[in-house]
């Protein structure tokens, strides 16, 4: 039995990327599940053997073998016996550079049947066999580490991009299950480059087939994702800040969105062009955009909103000030008999003020 370290934790070390979110992925090779129990590891995998360690509660693997046997990422037979060997399971793996492993304990040279470390160098995302197509993942997988490795120089090797279209003309891209597209799409706009992403998924033709509910978009249009946020719902927001309500709704939908990145997709979306001429409307209109969009209770959400205005090069100051000088209406100093009418009324006469100070 022998454990190994594999994929992005060796990955990140040679490109000198310290990052403690990549995920330690190890494999064991020539065990079985009932020596995995013995040893007090609990199995959590159905499909194929996955394991927790008794102590950190990492996960392991047993080293596998893949065969298709249907569509999709989901239409695979697993063979885990002791007989599979490290770089039969490297094999199966993307891209070159994620099928690079080293003994657990760091002891040894580093195990790189497919010269991933050339391809570092290179700074080129290879598959590591034909096998690549076999799982529509690897489309969304590869977009997203050309976004996460852009600013280091990575681009697609032109015969992996190849392969790419050819799942998807072949309708292999079609079986993606929508939770899983929105988990690689919520990692890519996490990245300095989400723009990458989804040019590569236009160029590739994926994109359409992954979201045929949203109008065209050019690959230029997809620049604005790249601005200095750490709120992937802005980014998100952005993205479809294009689109109608009702092709957000679709979207969200489908890919069954968190409610907060929804929302604020839909608000941006339908409200962007009225916050850009703020002031050139009524008190009542002005109003009425405060209170869709929940601007004095859900104040948090609606700081994300405004987050995104701003990099809409909307002028949010005077959206802000207003903000505070409706928050200060003193709600006790009303009639309580018709304290909705009168806090409306008081509403509306300060913005009117603030339109025009001479009132």
């Amino acid at each position: 039995m022998e454990i190994y370290l594999v994929g992005g934790a060796i990955r990140d070390e040679l490109l000198g990327i310290a990052n403690e979110d990549t995920e330690k992925d190890f494999v064991i090779v020539g065990s079985s599940p009932e020596e995995m129990k013995s040893l007090g590891y609990r199995q959590v995998g159905k499909e194929f053997p996955v394991f927790l360690h008794p102590q950190s509660n990492e996960e392991y693997a047993l080293a596998r073998l893949e065969r298709k046997v249907g569509v999709g990422y989901t239409g695979f037979e697993f063979d885990t016996s002791k007989s599979v060997t490290l770089k039969q399971d490297l094999s199966r793996r993307d891209l070159t550079i994620n099928a690079i492993a080293q003994k657990q304990n760091g002891s040894g040279d580093l195990v790189d049947p497919f010269n991933g470390q050339g391809d570092i160098k290179l700074r080129t995302l290879r598959h590591v066999s034909e096998a690549f197509p076999e799982d529509p993942v690897r489309i969304l997988r590869t977009a997203r580490f050309a976004s996460r490795l852009h600013n280091l120089g990575f681009n697609i090797a032109h015969e992996t991009f190849q392969l790419m279209k050819k799942m998807v003309s072949s309708g292999e891209v079609d079986s993606l299950i929508p939770e899983r597209v929105f988990k690689e799409l919520s990692l890519s706009i996490e990245s300095e480059k989400p723009s990458i992403f989804f040019e590569v998924l236009i160029e590739s033709g994926a994109y359409q087939r992954l979201f045929p509910m949203l109008d065209i978009r050019k690959t230029s249009d997809m620049q604005i994702l790249d601005v200095p946020t750490e709120l992937s719902e802005v980014r998100f927001a952005l993205w479809l800040h294009k689109q109608n309500t009702e092709n957000v709704l679709k979207l969200c939908e489908h890919l069954k969105c968190p409610k907060d990145f929804q929302q604020i997709a839909e608000l941006v979306a339908e409200w962007h062009h009225f916050a850009k001429a703020l002031l050139s409307y009524s008190p009542e209109e002005i109003l009425n955009f405060y209170l869709k969009n929940d601007g004095l209770r859900r104040q948090r959400r609606f700081q994300i909103i405004l987050t995104a205005f701003d990099y809409l090069e909307i002028n949010t100051k005077p959206i802000n000030e207003l903000l505070e000088l409706l928050k200060d209406i003193e709600i006790s100093k009303l009639d309580n008999l018709n304290i909705a009418q009168e806090l409306t009324q008081e509403r509306l006469s300060v913005i009117a003020r603030f339109l025009d100070p001479t009132k």
